[in-house]
């Protein structure tokens, strides 16, 4: 008989080598599930703001007068802008997406609340920024954990973009 020159691993070997491949199947497995749920929790809590700030409608609109800022939110009277709607004499908004004491922002009504977010670009952008963070913050576990370094530059690159536009169109 002819020897083919290849010999066979013992069983200690081969068992070893698929006990490996199964430990880096599960830490791609466990790193995809971290990344996941750090972009659903992103999602998560950007959803608070971003609903009614994008989904406007059936929402009660108008314009906030800004009276007085401490560190995290701002006060002010809401005017609606469409009949029907109920004046108040205070609602707050979150301080970061006004500049200050008499500015004028268009905004719709959380319902059940006395709580206002701003509409258009500006609200929308500053509602997805936890989201932003979310895709910087996965874009090291998927860089990392999983190796996919392209895939880490996307999403890296996403979140930044949205980080530097909702800055944008709030300081600007």
């Amino acid at each position: 008989m002819a020897s083919t020159g290849i010999t066979k691993r013992s069983r200690t070997r081969r068992a070893g080598e698929s006990m490996y491949g199964l430990l880096l199947l599960a830490k791609n497995v466990a790193m995809t599930l971290v990344a996941l749920l750090i972009l659903v929790a992103g999602v998560w809590s950007s959803w608070g703001d971003a609903k009614p700030s994008m989904l406007t409608k059936g929402l009660e609109r108008g314009t906030l007068t800004v009276s007085r800022c401490d560190d995290d939110w701002c006060t002010g009277r809401f005017t609606p802008g469409s009949r029907g709607g109920e004046a108040r004499p205070e609602v707050r908004v979150d301080a970061a997406v006004t500049d200050g004491r008499g500015e004028r922002l268009l905004v719709a009504v959380k319902p059940g609340k006395d709580e206002v977010v701003r509409t258009g670009t500006a609200g929308i952008l500053h509602a997805w920024v936890p989201f932003g963070g979310s895709l910087l913050l996965a874009s090291l576990v998927v860089a990392g954990g999983l190796r996919m370094r392209r895939t880490a530059w996307g999403l890296g690159l996403a979140g930044a973009a949205l980080l530097g536009a909702s800055f944008a169109t709030l300081t600007f």
